[in-house]
Formats: structure tokens, sequence, C-alpha cells
């Protein structure tokens, strides 16, 4: 996920909630954690296990061997340390170039290969990235009582600093406005984590029996042709993915993320089927595709 926003609009405080809304760890998972967090030297000593989703949060000066992993003794990176947890990347198009290509390969893999002459190392990285950015260098572009000072061309540089394919292997891209001070000021409580992920858990649960045949637990794990078994559209849905893929000129990987989210979308509603108001939603959640910044 890649939250655009302007300055103080919530992006850091929204990713660091991510981890407390996702299932919690089963034993295998945390096993899987210990041992990495053990390899890297990271893991607490009074814990003997890692009971919670690791949420690690590099800075953008980070290099690519602290970030993918490496080294003259090969050790995992961050990728690797957030391995069934969260990665957040703040200020994402601050990042190194090398650092972001070397995120294609796990993005897509759920792992990282690390190559020497002397040897060869796998490390798990199947974690979830967060990201958040300005929509331009000042982080005014999109605040509509604050003037942005950015010329066109240097907000098309600084997007530009992403990479078309790494956007792609990105599922959701999604806008955050800047906070009202009458939301500041709100004294109503908002919906609690907990809440939030009693419904991840009982779409986690939907998904698990859905694939229980297929070796995968949850939708982001769908191939194509599993996307096409379990992700079926009626005409009205079927023409509205139609018309965003022509409209948006769209990938191929985008359309099997449009369908991937909207299927989880569905799910979170308790409904067996895909609608049109499924795709939209999905579709709306492409705002870097849709190129509304430039």
């Amino acid at each position: 996920m890649a939250m655009i926003g302007p300055p103080g609009s919530g992006k850091t405080m929204l990713a660091k909630r991510v981890a407390t809304i996702m299932p919690e760890l089963s034993l295998p998972e945390a096993l899987e954690v210990t041992k990495i967090h053990s390899i890297a030297g990271t893991l607490p000593i009074k814990d003997g296990i890692v009971g919670i989703r690791p949420f690690r949060n590099p800075h953008h000066n980070t290099s690519a061997v602290a970030l993918v992993g490496g080294g003259s003794i090969p050790k995992p990176g961050e990728i690797s340390l957030a391995h069934q947890g969260v990665l957040f990347l703040d200020e994402l198009p601050e990042f190194r170039r090398d650092c972001l290509e070397a995120l294609r390969q796990p993005l897509e893999e759920g792992l990282i290969r690390i190559c020497r002459s002397a040897k060869s190392l796998v490390f798990p990285a199947n974690f979830m990235l967060v990201c958040a950015m300005n929509p331009c260098p000042c982080g005014y572009y999109t605040d509509p009582k604050k003037a942005c000072r950015c010329s066109t061309t240097k907000i098309k540089n600084y997007l530009g600093k992403i990479s078309g394919p790494l956007l792609d292997r990105i599922d959701i891209h999604i806008e955050l406005p800047s906070v009202k001070y009458k939301e500041l000021t709100d004294r109503k409580d908002a919906e609690p984590s907990a809440a939030i992920k009693a419904r991840v858990e009982k779409a986690r649960a939907i998904q698990r029996e859905r694939f229980k045949a297929e070796g995968i637990f949850y939708n982001a794990q769908m191939d194509t042709k599993l996307s096409k078994k379990y992700c079926l559209l009626d005409d009205e849905a079927q023409e509205l993915l139609k018309m965003a893929m022509t409209e948006l000129g769209l990938s191929a990987r985008a359309y099997d993320k449009i369908l991937r989210v909207s299927r989880t979308i569905a799910d979170l509603a308790g409904v067996e089927n895909i609608f049109a108001g499924h795709i939209s939603e999905a579709v709306q959640y492409r705002s870097l595709d849709r190129q509304l910044f430039i």
C-alpha cells in the first residue's frame, strides 16, 4: 500500500496501526520470524519466541545491503526482518533507486536471493509493504489550503523516482487529505483497531476455507490461474473493469491486483460474488496509475 498526502495528514500514524489489525501470528509463522531475528542478532534475550508481527521502519538513507540483506558475511536485511509483518518506507521517493528496485523480486516471490562468489543464500521476505510519500517535493500539491511551490517538472521528477514496475507491484495507492480542525477536535471515539482486526480475521477465515485445497491461505497469494477461478465477475463488473483497463492503460499485473483487491473487498463485506461496486472501489485504489497529480 502506498499513501500519498501532505505533511501531517496521518500517513505515519496509519502505517503504525496496520500491524495491529493483522491476524495473530500462527506458531509456524512465529518460529520463522524468531529464526530470522536470531540469525540477525536482533532477538531480545528475554524473549524466547517472537509473538507479535514485526514492524520495520528503516530510514530513507538506508543502503541496499541493509535493506535486502548481504554483506561479507551475509545476514538478513530489513525486508527479511519484516517477514510476516510490515515494512514501512516513509518518504518513499527519497530512498535510493537501487534500494527500491531491489524490492521487486521479494514483492513477487516472498524471498530474496543473496548471491556471492562462494555461496548463494535465500532469506524469507514475505512482508506487507506500506509506503508513505508527499505528492510533490514541498508536500502541498494536493492541499487546497496551502500553495504548492513546485514546478510541474519538479513534481514529475519527484514522482518519477518510483519506477512503473515497482508501482505495478503495489496493490493499493490511496490519497490522504490534510486533517481538518473539526476532525482534530472531535471528541467522539473512532473505531478501535480491535474491531477492525475482528473483521480482518473473519475475512481471513473465509479465505482459508476457500483455498484449503489450493495450498495457499489468502487472496494475495493467488496466481493468475486461481484469480480466474475465484474472481468471477458478472457482466456489469466485467464491463467496468474493461473500461478501467482501457481508459487508464493499466498493465496485466495491475489487472490481477484489481481482481485480488476486489475479492478481498467482497470478503470483508461477507459476500461470495464480486460486484461492480467492489471493482469500482478497487480501481479507485490505483491513484498513481490514474496520474491524479500531474
